[in-house]
């Protein structure tokens, strides 16, 4: 184990492939993923502090998500159907995810690891509760591509995930569901011309 490795194992996430039990018309890794996902905290943030005055990080948000599924490159991408079927899979799943964090951090050169383990277990319940609408939302966007492509294979997963979406009771997401996903369904003509 590579007392400094922590960064050239974080490039690897672009080799995890997400969605593997779906046939996807387009692959998508989770460095792709937690890119979208990032971009989607920050954005939410700054709803949050421009359209209902609240004080989030919006910088911080931006880095818990591109941090957030880093312990796939250990663990692997469990599809979430099979991740959350079980109570006992779930918590085994969290406890596997608690030691992938750990020895991430053992990875990071000693200078970095206070900083990362901020990044990597942020412990900030807002800015968690913001980036997990903002995994959500990268994940019914997925699905809404899929879905555009004339991959059906991705109906019920948007489905579902549109209706956690709404049961957040976010405004920041209601609001970006409102105000901007409606873009994602239109094509690149569509987006120059709107």
């Amino acid at each position: 184990m590579s007392k400094n490795g922590f960064f050239a194992l974080i490039s690897r996430m672009r080799h995890i492939t997400r969605w593997g039990l779906m046939r996807n018309s387009s692959r998508e890794n989770v460095q792709e993923h937690s890119h979208m996902v990032a971009v989607l905290a920050h954005a939410l943030a700054l709803i949050g502090n421009r359209v209902f005055s609240r004080s989030y990080n919006a910088d911080r948000a931006a880095v818990i998500a591109l941090y957030h599924d880093a312990t796939e490159i250990i663990t692997g991408d469990m599809p979430t159907p099979i991740k959350y079927h079980d109570e006992r899979i779930r918590d085994a799943y969290k406890a596997v995810e608690a030691l992938s964090t750990k020895r991430l951090l053992e990875m990071a050169p000693p200078p970095l690891q206070y900083d990362l383990a901020q990044a990597l277990d942020p412990e900030d319940g807002e800015l968690e509760k913001l980036v997990k609408a903002a995994d959500s939302l990268s994940a019914y966007i997925k699905c809404v591509e899929e879905l555009k492509a004339g991959n059906d294979e991705f109906r019920l997963a948007g489905e579902q995930i549109y209706r956690k979406l709404k049961n957040m009771e976010l405004p920041e997401c209601d609001w970006f569901m409102e105000h901007c996903l409606p873009s994602f369904s239109l094509t690149l003509d569509e987006l120059q011309n709107d």
